[in-house]
This record gives C-alpha cells, sequence and structure tokens, in this order.
C-alpha cells in the first residue's frame, strides 16, 4: 500500500512499524534471544519473527507491547505433508497469542508449475490460522525462482486465501543472494494486483533500500536484528566511529 507520506518524512515510530525483527538463528543462546527481541520491542517493531522452540521466551516478552508475534513454520524448506503443516499451525495458535504465521511455500513445485498442489498444500493452514486469528505470510523463496514463477508464487498465496506473500527466507544456499530488491519486490507487487499484502525478506540492510521499498508501497519487511538500528538510523554515536 501506497504510504500518506514519504519515508524519508516518517518517525521512528512510523518506520519500525514495517519491520518484522528477525531473531532466527539457530545458533542463538536464550540470552541472545531475549537480547534482540527486547530491542526490537524497543524500537517498536511491528513484530519480532521467531522460530516456535522461541515461543516460550519470547511470548511474555512482548505482552503488553506494541509489538506482536510473528512465528515461522515449516522452515526453512517447506517440505513436511500438508497434514503435517496444518497441525504445526494448530499447535502455535492454540497455545500463543499469534499475529502472523509465516509459512514457506514448497517451491521445488513452484518450479515444477504444479500451482494446484502448491494451493492445496497451504488453504489448510490458512484455515487454521484464521481461525485462530493469526494472519498468514507466504513465503515462496524468491532466489530459486525466475520471474514467471515469482508471479506464479503470489498468485498461489492469494488462491489459497493467504494475507501475505514473502520474498526469501534468508537461509537458501547455493545462490546468489539478491532478496528483497527493488525488482522482486515489484515482481510481487504487480502479481499481487492489491489482493495480498507483500512482505519483502532478504538483504535489505541499508536505510536507503529500506525506505525505497517503503515509497514504493511494501507493506512489512523482514530485517534482521543487526540491521533494524542501521535502518531506522538509530546506530549509537559512539558504534557509528568503530
Amino acid at each position: 500500500m501506497k504510504p500518506t507520506k514519504p519515508a524519508a518524512e516518517m518517525t521512528v515510530k512510523e518506520l519500525a512499524h514495517y519491520i518484522d525483527q528477525s531473531v532466527l538463528k539457530p545458533e542463538f543462546t536464550v540470552e541472545e534471544i531475549k537480547k534482540y527481541t527486547q530491542e526490537g520491542i524497543d524500537f517498536g517493531c511491528k513484530t519480532i519473527c521467531i522460530n516456535p522452540a522461541s515461543l516460550e521466551v519470547v511470548a511474555p516478552m512482548v505482552e503488553g507491547t506494541d509489538t506482536g508475534l510473528c512465528v515461522v513454520c515449516d522452515f526453512p524448506f517447506g517440505l513436511a505433508t500438508t497434514e503435517a503443516k496444518a497441525m504445526l499451525a494448530e499447535e502455535y495458535c492454540s497455545k500463543y497469542d499469534i499475529e502472523d504465521l509465516d509459512i514457506v511455500a514448497n517451491y521445488g513445485w513452484l518450479r515444477s508449475g504444479l500451482h494446484d498442489k502448491v494451493v492445496a498444500d497451504l488453504k489448510p493452514l490458512v484455515e487454521v490460522c484464521h481461525k485462530h486469528g493469526t494472519k498468514v505470510k507466504v513465503i515462496i523463496e524468491t532466489e530459486s525462482l525466475n520471474d514467471e514463477q515469482i508471479a506464479d508464487g503470489t498468485r498461489c498465496a492469494v488462491e489459497a486465501g493467504a494475507d501475505f506473500i514473502k520474498s526469501s527466507t534468508g537461509f537458501l544456499t547455493g545462490h546468489e543472494s539478491e532478496g528483497a530488491s527493488p525488482r522482486v519486490v515489484k515482481l510481487m507487487m504487480d502479481a499481487a494486483n492489491g489482493e495480498i499484502a507483500v512482505k519483502g525478506s532478504g538483504c535489505i540492510r541499508t536505510r536507503e533500500h529500506f525506505l525505497q521499498l517503503i515509497d514504493m508501497g511494501i507493506d512489512r519487511m523482514g530485517v534482521g536484528y543487526r540491521s533494524t538500528p542501521v535502518v531506522l538510523d538509530r546506530i549509537p554515536e559512539e558504534a557509528k566511529n568503530l
């Protein structure tokens, strides 16, 4: 959705509302998870995006704040069975107040042109999440797709009833990292045609890139814990001089 004013004129609070702060590294200690979650809360990020194992730690921290919970599901490959994905969604959403659930589409099927299977795989999970008032973001791993497949994946997410289309997991290896470039985001936005919100994720590390995507009309961005203070221009002065 096009913003009502240029991103450069937005307050830190307004800008932070575009961010799902990523706290997803599997090697994180509990203390690191707490640290980066609290930083995201202090910045006023829209959500903290976490692995399911972190729910017990992070859920009490965001309670009563303006920052919500975003949990990934079948991440980062999206290759569980349809039934297993729906069961996982039920497990998470029935026990925690989850604002968003980010599910990985079977992008091997997307590359195979099996669009009906992609949609059928997503629909049961979407139904479970919506029953609990949780929004669904579908990750199509754009690094692995050509332009036509990115458009097809976006349309599959629309057909499945999802709330967002999302570019990348940030964990794909063996491919050139383009991430949420303006080119990729525009491909998703054009295919979405206003029927689904767009989340860019991957390689959003500079303030210039961040503001550009907002001005393009992006709805949400996944930003790593190291990059959040950079894009919000909230790096302490002493750190800038290091």
